[in-house]
């Protein structure tokens, strides 16, 4: 969430912000007056104590009964606000950097660089289905059967491909630095408002289990957060670096009939995600280095692609600044998102009480970033797409082929 005393104190800079995402800014007059009378209630029940304490020492039981009821009810008053007024402060997102691209939607997000010319083929090509059913390593219609549409079954040596990534983004990411972790793949309601990831626009893409009122997670970001909730780092402690795995739940709510062939877009997905906490004043420099990581893992496995700068209409709500990371496709002919990379400043840690203590003794709100390490499916579609052969085969990347133990699937 972003910082209260910053909508009370500059609201024309959180209406700034409101406005370059093409949100509506009568959230934060909303805001406002329901802050205002929370404020006003609260001071009204400080003078009513200091009443109560005057009634005592005066020994005036009525006067103190009296007093006591109509605390009673400021207070029932008091909490209900909190509550409105925490659901809606959870609606605001991130302030984006004032140097961001500001445009509505996607198509103004801006290319950066691109690695790797694309390859050319001289023989008719095929997407990811043909060969993957070809091959028989995906099936979508069993999956079907047994769980409905958009879930699959990675089988044999496409099973074998997943764990090989596993492995080569672990393995590669340990060796910088970062600590490998399996983090939960449910979490609590409150915990995942607290991350800024369960508002009240978010919960259609969401999966809850009500008997156990708890939410399956739509990435490790979401429980690889928490694991430093509550907690003060020291200075000497950061930056705290994560490589989590986790199966991924998202019901992809507004997407019917776009992207629903295959296994681009589907309800349920392995991801190795990065996880990292900073100082303030470093987050920006994390932030590269996690997209560096990015680059550095499909470099390794040799897919071309491009960074993209997204712009405010098209950022995550919880994002200050957004990069993508989008491979190359040959069935397509477009390059498709395969990994974002985010700094969400202070968003997520005022949400789960993350902090540092400076130099000077005193606390401040940490800041947190999050990057996709490799997302399974989507690279899995790069990968069968790219390095297809004339004959209906993939040849696996050679980074792989250490962990796969074969050099191509037949």
């Amino acid at each position: 969430m972003i910082d209260i005393d910053l909508i009370r104190k500059q609201p024309e800079k959180v209406a700034e912000g409101l406005r370059k995402r093409g949100k509506d800014t009568s959230l934060l007059e909303s805001f406002k007056k329901l802050d205002d009378t929370w404020r006003e209630l609260i001071k009204k029940s400080d003078e009513i104590r200091a009443q109560q304490k005057k009634a005592a020492q005066d020994r005036d039981q009525e006067k103190g009964r009296e007093l006591k009821e109509q605390l009673k009810k400021l207070e029932e008053n008091v909490t209900e606000l909190e509550r409105e007024r925490y659901i809606l402060l959870l609606e605001f997102p991130n302030i984006p950097f004032d140097d961001v691209l500001v445009g509505p939607d996607e198509s103004h997000n801006k290319q950066i660089r691109f690695w790797k010319e694309k390859p050319e083929f001289d023989f008719p090509i095929k997407d990811h289905m043909e060969l993957g059913e070809a091959l028989g390593i995906i099936d979508t219609q069993k999956a079907a059967h047994v769980a409905g549409s958009r879930f699959y079954y990675l089988k044999g040596k496409g099973a074998l491909l997943e764990l090989a990534l596993v492995q080569y983004a672990f393995e590669t990411l340990t060796k910088e630095g970062f600590e490998a972790i399996i983090p939960p793949v449910m979490i609590r309601p409150d915990t995942y408002e607290r991350m800024g990831r369960l508002t009240d626009s978010q919960k259609e893409e969401r999966y809850y289990l009500p008997k156990d009122d708890l939410y399956l997670v739509g990435s490790a970001e979401h429980t690889l957060g928490p694991l430093h909730m509550d907690e003060t780092f020291m200075l000497d402690q950061l930056p705290k670096e994560y490589v989590g795995f986790s199966t991924c739940f998202r019901r992809e709510a507004g997407t019917y009939g776009k992207d629903t062939k295959g296994i681009l877009r589907v309800h349920q997905f392995d991801k190795v995600e990065m996880y990292a906490f900073c100082t303030p004043e470093k987050s920006e420099d994390e932030h590269k280095k996690l997209l560096s990581m990015q680059e550095k893992l499909f470099q390794g496995l040799e897919i071309p692609y491009e960074v993209v700068e997204i712009c405010t209409g098209d950022m995550g709500p919880t994002d200050a600044r957004q990069f993508d990371v989008n491979a190359w496709i040959p069935s397509q002919q477009t390059y498709r998102e395969v990994a974002s990379c985010s700094n969400t400043t202070d968003y997520q840690t005022r949400g789960i009480n993350t902090k540092v203590k400076t130099v000077d003794g005193k606390t401040q709100f940490a800041h947190a970033l999050n990057a996709t390490a490799l997302a399974m499916s989507r690279t899995i579609i790069a990968i069968l797409e790219n390095y297809q052969q004339k004959d209906g085969s993939v040849i696996i990347p050679q980074v792989l082929q250490k962990y796969t133990g074969f050099n191509s699937i037949v």
